[in-house]
């Protein structure tokens, strides 16, 4: 069993979804909390309900668009000055984007996906590490996706973005390795969060939980995933026993992503 107590932990994109789910489990192990969100609103709704379920919980929060350079940085510089180190960051935040053809995609659209997917998870990693070499310790856990490790028809830029995020994780387990820290991405399959939701929306709005029991069917597990399945995983990732573990894209999926076909 790993341990988070004491650690320093930021989460991007924390308010909602994965985010959240991982900084419950978190709290309950003791970490020291810096939630990430653009959404004000979700983000103190967020720090309320783990506060009042963990009443000895330490949670930061920060206002942030993972998109601009500035306000990461001032992220990363709030936790610092919040509890003097950073011993995991959780490079959670991300979007889905419109569904569209590759040739049909609307410009502005795919820069805004490939900004927050790719460039978030960039800025986040650029100002941790240096924090995280001086310490000569630091776990870091990047979300790609399975669309990180395979096509999906009509979602260009996320799949180019998420391919990408697993690239740059081995890049950077590649340079920094020797400084003590482990970088790790993850690849959740169908989890059931509001943004998978929205997209089981898109795919038959009239009946969403419908087009969710058929995809369903093509998973070995024959069911989807729950947002605690990716947070144990998460948690093991950021933890001083995560020790051997490095460059890797580690799927969440029930074994999905293993059939061969249009699945």
């Amino acid at each position: 069993m790993f341990s988070l107590k004491g650690k320093s932990i930021i989460i991007t994109g924390g308010a909602m979804g994965l985010g959240y789910a991982t900084a419950e489990l978190f709290a309950e192990q003791g970490a020291y909390l810096t939630l990430v969100d653009y959404n004000e609103e979700k983000l103190e709704e967020a720090k309320k309900g783990l506060s009042e379920k963990y009443s000895s919980a330490k949670i930061l929060t920060v206002i942030a668009d993972v998109s601009k350079e500035e306000q990461v940085k001032n992220y990363v510089n709030k936790a610092v000055e919040e509890y003097s180190r950073i011993d995991g960051l959780y490079n959670n935040a991300g979007i889905e984007g419109e569904t569209s053809l590759l040739t049909e995609y609307d410009m502005d659209s795919f820069k805004k996906v490939i900004d927050i997917n790719l460039m978030g998870v960039y800025y986040g990693m650029r100002y941790v590490i240096p924090i995280m070499k001086k310490q000569k310790y630091g776990r870091i856990v990047n979300v790609a996706s399975v669309a990180g490790i395979r096509g999906v028809k009509n979602e260009t830029p996320y799949v180019a973005s998420k391919h990408a995020v697993s690239g740059m994780t081995k890049n950077a387990a590649l340079e920094y390795g020797q400084d003590g820290i482990m970088t790790n991405a993850i690849a959740p399959g169908a989890i059931v969060t509001p943004m998978v939701e929205e997209a089981f929306k898109k795919i038959n709005p009239d009946d969403p939980e419908s087009a969710k029991k058929e995809y369903a069917k093509a998973n070995p597990t024959l069911k989807l995933g729950k947002p605690k399945d990716v947070a144990t995983l998460v948690g093991f990732l950021l933890s001083e026993e995560c020790s051997y573990v490095s460059g890797q894209t580690i799927a969440v999926d029930g074994g999905q992503s293993s059939i061969y076909g249009d699945v």
